[in-house]
């Protein structure tokens, strides 16, 4: 039995990934725990496994995480590069901070076989090399965003730190066993790169999980609405309020409203000022199936401004599966050169708009309120492509030929 240790920042959409992974070793008898800096449902932890919060060395701490936490989801009253600036210097670096005394800690205690890390900062990757310098062990590092191309990007010796975290970054790429990255396209610029290969992994799903509420009829329900789940901030805030202005535009033209749902952990301060936009809370995540085949459409944006093209271009949200697999249809509403635009594009689960023009996203709302030929078309397509390219049973079951090949 080898012991596996996920040190997890505090947002689901990190978390999620492993948690695919950790459930097949644990069915594999492996001893798999998650340290966080914060509680998580116990519900989302798969049966066997644990999570651990040092609450011992993050004693009076507690509100600064909270008030980080709640700035984080709310979307900072910032744009552009500010925006890194702020994800990077007040949420992943103190976070780091906070954690490193009761993850050195817990590691002693639970001496694990494998490290499985992440970073988004040069303060993570040098955490992430001296922890493997630290427990000398073989480490798997996986790739969500492309950090490095934003991380110094202003000041007179921004070019004299690019080159620093340049070579920290490959000094931590050296001591990884495995490499993983997010997706296709984010792997095939790494090799260039970095000259490493680097395996995707995306979230994995439950398929029969997902088909017990999935969506069959294409006709629109009396009161038809156009649903947004997940995070609200960096790289997606602009690009939310775009949309209200187009379906609220399109509205204009249909005999029957779209509404724009937000389920979002907090309401954006600009939801009032559209009449189609609805803000609800989160649920459980065993509630998802339902409220996603509910809606009439689900929609996956990013923004359009250089600096937010540079953090996500190679990115996949990790909700994206959980959408194809809901059977509702799905509008992507980001940049050409993204990785979840060029998905889109080449396996056709989505109506797609790549320019930053609310005239041309409400003309596309229209188009797809109205045409339930294509509405049918783009779900069922969606469908397939997340049986098989995202069945958890498939991922894990390659993950797990990943791991042993380490252990072993």
């Amino acid at each position: 039995m080898a012991k596996f240790l996920f040190v997890v920042p505090p947002f689901i959409g990190h978390i999620n990934p492993t948690l695919g992974i950790g459930a097949e070793l644990l069915l594999r008898g492996h001893s798999v725990t998650w340290v966080g800096i914060k509680e998580i449902n116990n519900a989302f932890i798969p049966i066997g496994g644990s999570f651990i919060v040092p609450h011992e060395e993050l004693k009076g701490k507690e509100n600064i995480i909270d008030e980080i936490l709640e700035k984080q989801d709310n979307g900072p009253t910032i744009h552009g590069v500010e925006i890194f600036k702020f994800a990077m210097e007040e949420t992943y670096i103190p976070f780091c901070n906070f954690l490193v005394p009761g993850i050195l800690r817990i590691i002693d205690e639970f001496k694990p076989d494998v490290i499985y890390a992440q970073a988004s900062s040069r303060e993570s990757v040098l955490f992430a090399t001296q922890m493997q310098e630290y427990i000398k062990k073989p480490m798997v590092f996986h790739m969500m965003d492309d950090w490095p191309s934003t991380i110094s990007e202003k000041g007179p010796f921004k070019n004299i730190w690019k080159n620093i975290i340049d070579k920290e970054f490959r000094i931590l790429l050296s001591k990884a066993t495995v490499l993983l990255s997010i997706s296709d396209y984010m792997a095939q610029e790494y090799k260039a790169r970095y000259g490493k290969d680097f395996t995707t992994f995306h979230n994995p799903i439950d398929v029969n999980f997902w088909k017990s509420h999935q969506r069959k009829n294409y006709t629109l329900n009396s009161e038809p609405a156009l649903l947004y789940a997940g995070r609200i901030g960096v790289g997606i805030q602009d690009s939310l309020e775009a949309i209200a202005k187009a379906i609220d535009n399109a509205n204009k033209k249909l005999s029957t409203p779209v509404t724009f749902v937000l389920q979002t952990e907090f309401k954006p301060d600009w939801v009032d000022n559209y009449k189609c936009a609805k803000h609800k809370p989160l649920v459980a995540y065993k509630e998802l199936p339902k409220v996603f085949a509910e809606a009439d459409f689900l929609i996956l944006p990013y923004d359009f401004s250089d600096e937010s093209i540079k953090f996500i271009k190679y990115s996949m949200p990790t909700k994206a599966p959980e959408y194809m697999m809901s059977g509702t249809p799905i509008v992507v509403y980001a940049p050409a050169v993204t990785a979840i635009v060029k998905d889109a594009e080449k396996n056709k689960w989505a109506k797609i708009v790549t320019e930053n023009s609310t005239d041309k996203l409400s003309v596309a709302f229209e188009e797809l309120f109205t045409n339930e030929t294509e509405r049918e078309q783009i779900a069922e397509k969606a469908i397939a492509i997340a049986e098989t390219k995202f069945n958890s049973i498939n991922v894990r079951n390659h993950f797990r030929e990943v791991i042993s090949s380490m252990v072993n």
